[in-house]
């Protein structure tokens, strides 16, 4: 079974969201695949989301409360076949654990699924108000419609 991994700094913010609505999004499609969030810093480990980021997905009928944070690992590249970065400062944190290029290989931007090579950052909406993670969920709902669509 396809198992995708969606990453961001703390997995409180970004990648639950992403989680969320991809699982979501499968589920409608009747596709089965595995999908995971995770952090690469370990601030909010053991950590459910920002109730700001539950609260918005709760507006989009899509439950990630019992989500619990955890930290990005060197076996996730085993455990998964593709890896999702938010931004390119995560990226770059991913990449630097990649024991090979079949590792470099799985890890992507998550944006670049709309448009290829464009490096285009989701940006970080936790230091700012709802409105920022409204925002930030119509872009990770884009970009987790093409990812879904990739998949059938």
């Amino acid at each position: 079974m396809t198992k995708i991994l969606m990453v961001c700094l703390g997995n409180i913010c970004r990648s639950p969201l992403a989680e969320g609505i991809l699982r979501k999004k499968l589920k409608e499609k009747g596709i089965s695949v595995v999908v995971d969030s995770a952090g690469t810093a370990p601030y909010h480990i053991g950590e459910n989301p920002d109730p700001r980021a539950i609260t918005t997905a709760q507006r989009h009928n899509i439950e990630i409360s019992h989500l619990v944070g955890r930290q990005f690992t060197v076996d996730d590249f085993d455990e998964f076949d593709s890896i999702y970065a938010m931004d390119v400062s995560n990226c770059d944190n991913i990449l630097s654990l990649a024991r090979n290029e079949d590792d470099k290989t799985k890890v992507e931007l998550l944006l670049n699924v709309m448009e290829p090579g464009s490096d285009r950052s989701v940006p970080d909406p936790w230091h700012g108000g709802g409105d920022g993670f409204e925002d930030v969920f119509y872009m990770l709902d884009e970009a987790c419609e093409k990812v879904a669509n990739s998949l059938k």
